[in-house]
């Protein structure tokens, strides 16, 4: 097995993803290749023979289960084509929110998984450059006296977030004022936030929009209180060169327009393909 650094344009060619009929090409032609190192990536990456993925539910820009029972995303791609390269077989580990996500990765029970890069997640996981830009919203009652991201961080205000997203993690520290309620996961935000007859629930403005369809008698402020940038990682107690080489397949990823594609073929609106990382 060639070390990920030593991608070639025909090895990526072959990274092929079969999903909803469709087939997503992993093309590395253009992409400027690295010399290969001496370590065996696939031992780094997949010491078990198999790669394990830690595939988060709970923001639906990146993975969904579909009404065939199946999961599918921009995730799971990533991670099926990330697999291909180390030619090992993937496992899913479907969890339904972001912190069990963490855990399953930091403690080794999977060997990659998909985050928002915050600090309070740094200890215990290695972090990729972003690979994805997504917003957060604030979503409120078509009566609420609030128009603007803000007047949210007042006192008297709730707001509900998911335990342990990124949007919990980011308004811990931000906000000085106001109440957070938190739920267990994302999807659950929007019925506790009408349940608890709470002032402003805080999620992924996907999630939001769909949730405001849903529920109807809601709306979400203007613009954005957060960028999340979304990125792959690994236990640190990988190493280094599990930590460099899950970069450079990100990077790779980005540069051919792999996970462009991606976005487009789930239909995901509103997500950008973040910037080539700094060198």
């Amino acid at each position: 097995m060639k070390p990920l650094s030593s991608f070639s344009p025909s090895r990526s060619r072959r990274a092929v993803l079969a999903a909803s009929g469709a087939s997503l090409v992993l093309a590395a032609a253009g992409c400027a290749t690295r010399p290969a190192k001496s370590v065996d990536v696939s031992a780094a990456l997949a010491p078990t023979g198999r790669l394990r993925a830690s595939i988060n539910l709970g923001n639906p820009v990146l993975a969904r289960r579909t009404a065939t029972g199946t999961v599918a995303g921009v995730s799971v791609d990533l991670a099926r084509a990330l697999a291909d390269e180390l030619a090992v077989p993937v496992e899913l580990l479907v969890v339904d929110g972001a912190a069990r996500s963490v855990e399953t990765v930091k403690s080794g029970q999977a060997d990659v998984g998909f985050f928002a890069i915050d600090p309070v997640r740094a200890d215990g996981i290695r972090f990729t450059a972003p690979y994805v830009l997504i917003e957060g919203a604030y979503l409120v009652r078509n009566g609420s006296a609030l128009t603007d991201n803000g007047q949210v961080d007042r006192a008297g205000t709730r707001i509900v977030v998911a335990r342990g997203s990124a949007y919990d993690l980011y308004l811990s520290r931000a906000v000085k004022s106001a109440e957070l309620v938190r739920t267990t996961t994302s999807g659950a935000v929007v019925d506790e936030f009408l349940a608890q007859n709470a002032e402003v629930a805080a999620g992924v403005k996907q999630q939001l929009t769909a949730d405001a369809a849903r529920v109807g008698g809601v709306r979400l402020l203007p613009g954005r209180f957060m960028v999340i940038e979304q990125a792959m990682g690994v236990p640190a107690a990988r190493g280094d060169a599990a930590a460099a080489a899950l970069a450079e397949f990100v990077e790779h990823a980005k540069a051919s327009g792999f996970v462009a594609a991606a976005l487009a073929r789930h239909a995901i609106q509103g997500a950008l393909v973040a910037p080539a990382a700094r060198r």
